[in-house]
């Protein structure tokens, strides 16, 4: 017999880890079905590196265009992953009042953060492993120390990721698509991409070289086709983007 005022299995929330875990794994789900979203961190960097590796449209400088491409597109994918991906479902599901459900659950604002995050890695390891295959089809020669590439991406991915639930969870979801496709489109130009920033006049290359965008292709391409070592200054630019958008996140961030 069960004494009374007892209950087996005991009520009560489950263990914060597993909570995340659930949580990162339904957001995978949902991010790898849905269509638009595919096409925007899968088809469209896909297709930028096929298009300007194979034509020449820009003048990358010396050296095959795919060297330079290459990490400007892995770059690109994690921002449009990451960033505008991100802010446009967030800012929906808010909207919907999925997240306001969420708000009443056990898992905390920092938890359904962290999920997302995680989420959003999972969906760059296919994006980089996919892109990744093409640009070698491409005869693209990468180089450098792998541990600094993989801090350029994981700092990209937490900055990015940051602004991202920034946007969502404080303007609304009309203003967040907007305003999230606009920063893709203006970055994809202006953030060294597929455009070096050495085009650029001197004080917009500055101010360009320090968003977070530029910091991450920059380093990327360092690393990749220059073999540069530990590429501290950008990765300094990311953390500091990280920082203050996670934190900026945590503190304004609305589940209504």
């Amino acid at each position: 017999m069960t004494a009374t005022g007892t209950f087996a299995p005991r009520p009560g929330a489950a263990p914060l880890s597993r909570m995340i875990r659930a949580q990162a794994a339904l957001e995978t789900r949902m991010l790898l079905r849905n269509g638009e979203q595919l096409l925007l961190t899968v088809v469209i960097p896909t297709l930028l590196l096929v298009l300007f590796s194979a034509v020449d449209i820009v003048d990358t400088g010396p050296g095959k265009a795919v060297d330079f491409l290459t990490p400007g597109v892995l770059a690109l994918a994690v921002m449009s992953t990451a960033f505008t991906g991100q802010a446009i479902a967030t800012g929906f599901e808010r909207r919907y009042g999925v997240l306001k459900r969420l708000g009443a659950s056990p898992l905390p604002r920092w938890g359904l953060m962290t999920a997302k995050t995680a989420s959003v890695l999972v969906t760059e390891v296919l994006q980089i492993t996919l892109l990744t295959v093409i640009a070698f089809a491409l005869g693209w020669s990468p180089h450098g120390n792998p541990l600094a590439v993989v801090l350029l991406l994981v700092l990209g991915t937490a900055a990015f990721s940051g602004l991202g639930l920034l946007m969502a969870g404080t303007l609304k979801a009309e203003a967040t698509l907007a305003a999230a496709n606009l920063v893709f489109l203006l970055l994809l130009v202006g953030g060294g991409v597929i455009v070096p920033l050495e085009k650029f006049p001197g004080a917009v290359r500055t101010a360009l070289e320090a968003l977070p965008i530029s910091a991450l292709s920059g380093g990327l391409r360092d690393v990749l086709r220059d073999g540069a070592g530990m590429p501290w200054a950008d990765l300094g630019i990311l953390t500091v983007w990280a920082v203050l958008g996670l934190g900026a996140a945590a503190r304004f961030f609305r589940w209504e």
